[in-house]
């Protein structure tokens, strides 16, 4: 049964309150717009920071579009530049290692949940200058022992060190090799 071809009274009885008011907001939140006006939309989405595809693909389907146009849509970003997946990958990475400071596993994973391919994951993790990544994990182990000054204990010192690094993105290895030259 299609709730929204029933009229006022009818749905009341149907649904519950809360039932009513959400796909009201559903309802009221979906957008249908017709492709030309959809690619007007997303163009500036487009423009305004680099997008992955599947960010760009759920904001079209958002916007009440069909599969169809949706791939359309997406193949005539590509073709005019608006989106470019391995500009995305390195944008991406360069932006989350300088300002979050992440490690190239927190970015690996982040880049896979985008739906990256394989191949940008890789060109944009090679972006990340090397000795810009060294030094940034002996920052930030610098800044995390400083602020563990007062535990006593090594050994959980050394614990609280790495599951901070680690957290971040750093791979074990580096912490490792870390913690043998201090």
């Amino acid at each position: 049964m299609h709730f929204l071809a029933l009229q006022g009274e009818e749905i009341k009885k149907i649904l519950s309150p809360r039932a009513l008011a959400r796909l009201f907001l559903h309802n009221m939140n979906k957008q249908n717009l017709t492709p030309d006006q959809a690619l007007n939309k997303i163009k500036h989405y487009c423009a305004y920071q680099e997008r992955s595809h599947s960010e760009v693909k759920e904001k079209l389907y958002g916007f009440g579009l069909h599969r169809n146009d949706v791939d359309e849509l997406i193949s005539l970003l590509i073709e005019e530049n608006y989106l470019n997946e391995e500009r995305f990958a390195i944008q991406f990475a360069g932006g989350r290692f300088r300002i979050k400071h992440w490690g190239r596993v927190k970015i690996r994973y982040e880049l896979k949940q985008r739906q990256v391919s394989e191949y940008c994951i890789k060109k944009a993790l090679a972006s990340i200058d090397e000795d810009d990544y060294q030094k940034q994990l002996e920052t930030l182990f610098e800044q995390k022992s400083k602020t563990l000054k007062g535990e006593k204990n090594l050994f959980v010192r050394k614990r609280k060190i790495q599951d901070h690094l680690m957290q971040k993105g750093y791979e074990r290895e580096l912490i490792v090799q870390l913690f043998g030259r201090s």
